[in-house]
């Protein structure tokens, strides 16, 4: 396997020379493997520019990763040749993802490559920081395919964040500059805020009630087999005359719950969305504590598997940092649910990861505009 992947790399370049003979055009390229679509984060980027520049936007995932059908991988294969030839011919990308295409070729001096990553901070070790784990990369395939290189710059939405990009990018802390996502500009959004809150609860109406929304929004893990249990638990310990109950698995998640009472299984909007008409958020090791966080929403973690977790992916930050309550059972999360919460630390905890909250797109835009000069 590794001596294919050598020689497709080697094929890919030479194919890469003679696309970058081509002329260069005033092009913003966006990319990624996050979505079939454009996140929330490009929309808003392209925005400000789409008027001023030709921006295309090139957003696959390849289903199933290493363990992909070979169709869908002929069909990404087909895919990397699109982005070759925009990469070929574009002053700016800008990606929120790990794209194999910017790391094995080499190209034109001309272009910069943004890494603007998915997250306004981090819970789990990624890339580097994850070689070798259960669920981390494998150090013989990352080192062919020169996983995170190339990068030009590099966002960090805090000092304290970029010693984790550090790690799991591998490059030096001199790239990395601190802006924070997009994003962040829509929390503060009154209107987009009004917006939001009037489709969910077109679609939900009991979630408009007195009762608290609780929004219990996991990470994915590879090894399911222990997760329905929990969520079950969860569940039974919620007292249902006080809050309402959202469930936001993540996309990736094969775990079905069926229809349980009293209980919203919502696949129809995003857990950013959610943020928006909720009191509490119940996570893991997911990064949209920090949404939440600047939203000033009370943060809860049912870490039930945390020894397990640590030990097959590994986790960038200290558990005992984080903000609010700990609970491994549903029990316990009965009895934290009714503890005084210290919102002082919460706010000291976000600030220290997210240091920008406002005009963020604005920020980004200018720098990427100095770029197209």
């Amino acid at each position: 396997m590794a001596i294919v992947l050598k020689l497709m790399i080697i094929c890919l370049n030479v194919v890469y020379f003679f696309l970058k003979i081509l002329p260069t055009k005033n092009k913003i390229l966006f990319m990624s493997r996050q979505s079939n679509k454009p996140s929330i984060d490009f929309v808003l980027i392209n925005e400000k520019i789409s008027k001023k520049y030709n921006t295309i936007f090139l957003c696959k995932t390849l289903d199933g990763k290493e363990n992909a059908k070979f169709s869908t991988m002929i069909k990404y294969g087909l895919h990397m040749f699109k982005q070759m030839y925009h990469l070929a011919t574009a002053k700016v990308c800008i990606l929120d993802s790990y794209i194999p295409t910017i790391s094995i070729l080499k190209h034109k001096k001309i272009l910069t490559i943004i890494q603007m990553w998915h997250s306004n901070g981090t819970m789990k070790k990624f890339g580097y920081s994850s070689l070798n784990k259960a669920e981390g990369n494998n150090y013989k395939y990352i080192n062919i395919l020169k996983m995170h290189k190339n990068y030009d710059i590099v966002f960090a939405s805090s000092e304290a964040y970029k010693e984790h990009l550090v790690k799991g990018f591998n490059i030096s802390k001199e790239k990395i500059l601190t802006y924070s996502l997009p994003r962040i500009d829509l929390l503060s959004d009154k209107q987009y805020e009004k917006q939001i809150r009037n489709k969910i609860f077109k679609e939900y109406p009991n979630l408009e009630s007195k009762k608290k929304n609780i929004i219990y929004a996991p990470t994915f893990r590879k090894d399911e087999s222990e997760f329905k249990k929990h969520i079950i638990d969860l569940i039974e310990n919620i007292d249902f005359s006080k809050y309402n109950l959202v469930i936001k698995l993540h996309p990736l998640s094969k775990i079905h719950l069926g229809n349980i009472k009293n209980v919203i299984i919502d696949n129809k909007f995003s857990s950013f969305d959610m943020l928006f008409i909720a009191d509490i958020l119940i996570s893991d090791y997911s990064c949209i504590i920090y949404e939440a966080g600047i939203r000033n929403i009370k943060l809860y973690f049912y870490a039930y598997d945390l020894e397990e977790y640590e030990k097959n992916r590994g986790l960038a930050l200290d558990y005992n940092e984080l903000p609010g309550y700990t609970f491994k059972t549903g029990k316990e999360l009965s009895e934290v649910l009714e503890k005084k919460y210290d919102k002082i630390y919460l706010k000291h905890f976000i600030n220290k990861y997210v240091e920008n909250s406002t005009k963020c797109t604005e920020k980004i835009v200018k720098l990427i505009e100095e770029k197209m000069k």
